[in-house]
Formats: C-alpha cells, structure tokens, sequence
C-alpha cells in the first residue's frame, strides 16, 4: 500500500448548503489521493457572491468560478522541506449549477473539483495543450481510484 503524505486540512464552511454531503472525511480522502507530497491546505466552501469577489479581485475576471487556488508554495524557503501550502476554494453556487448541467451528482462534482484544486496546488496547470492533457490524465487516473467516472467522458 503506498504511503500517504503529511496531511494538515482545515475545512470550512461559510456557505453551508454542502456541509452535510460533502463532509471533512470525504475531503481528506480526496485531497489525500492527490497529494504527491506532504501539504498544509484549507478548503473553503463559499457562495457565488465571494466567490465573484474572490476571482476579480485575484484574477482580474468579474464572476464566480467553480474552483479557485490560491498556492502558497512556489515562495517556499528550503527549510519549510516542500510542503505544499494552498488555499482552495471552493463555490457552490457554480458547483451546484453545473453538476447539474453535467448530469453528475454534487459530490461527485466536488470531488473532481477538490482533485482539480489539489493538482493545482501542487504546480500543475491547463494554460497550454500539453499541460491540459497532462493535469486531466492525472485528475481521471486519481477520480477513477477513488471510484468516480472520468470527468470528461460525455455522459
């Protein structure tokens, strides 16, 4: 069985709405089968009004998205020994949204979601083709461990 990884989570809620479907352990379970290395991180669940907030003012773009991370790690000195530190956040709003538009419950939604996030934490990106490719055969690969379809077959 392979070693899991230092995990520090901290999970909070503001918006309430998925506490009771998406719960702390669900999380851990996921964050864990992305983590590559030891990591510190939090996973906030917010509406789409912070959500929208967040995103303009950190990525310049006026609306909520489904996932936003914010990584910590690329400014690590040597001594912090390569823990991966983000913020990853999450908004119900849009989540809700498009699982439905994508025929796939909630949960399984947020778990491709919460993979997404972890990958990104971790310095994986989608900006050109080949680190799409690269970062959605990781994000099928770890889903389909965890028992969930792949994410980008249609449905």
């Amino acid at each position: 069985m392979p070693q899991k990884n230092k995990l520090s989570l901290s999970v909070q809620y503001p918006d309430p709405r998925l506490q009771d479907s998406v719960t702390r352990p669900k999380l851990r379970r996921w964050v864990q089968a992305a983590l590559l290395a030891p990591a510190e991180l939090t996973i906030r669940f917010v509406d789409a009004e912070e959500g929208r907030a967040l995103n303009r003012d950190y990525r310049g773009k006026d609306y909520a998205t489904n996932v936003l991370t914010f990584a910590y790690s690329e400014d690590q000195e040597p001594e912090d020994n390569g823990v991966t530190q983000a913020d990853i956040i999450l908004c119900t709003d849009v989540l809700e949204r498009e699982a439905k538009e994508q025929d796939k419950s909630v949960v399984e939604h947020a778990a491709h979601l919460v993979v997404h996030g972890v990958l990104h934490a971790q310095g994986y990106d989608h900006e050109d083709e080949e680190e799409a490719i690269e970062m959605e055969s990781l994000e099928i690969e770890i889903l389909e461990a965890l028992g969930w379809p792949n994410p980008y077959a249609d449905r």
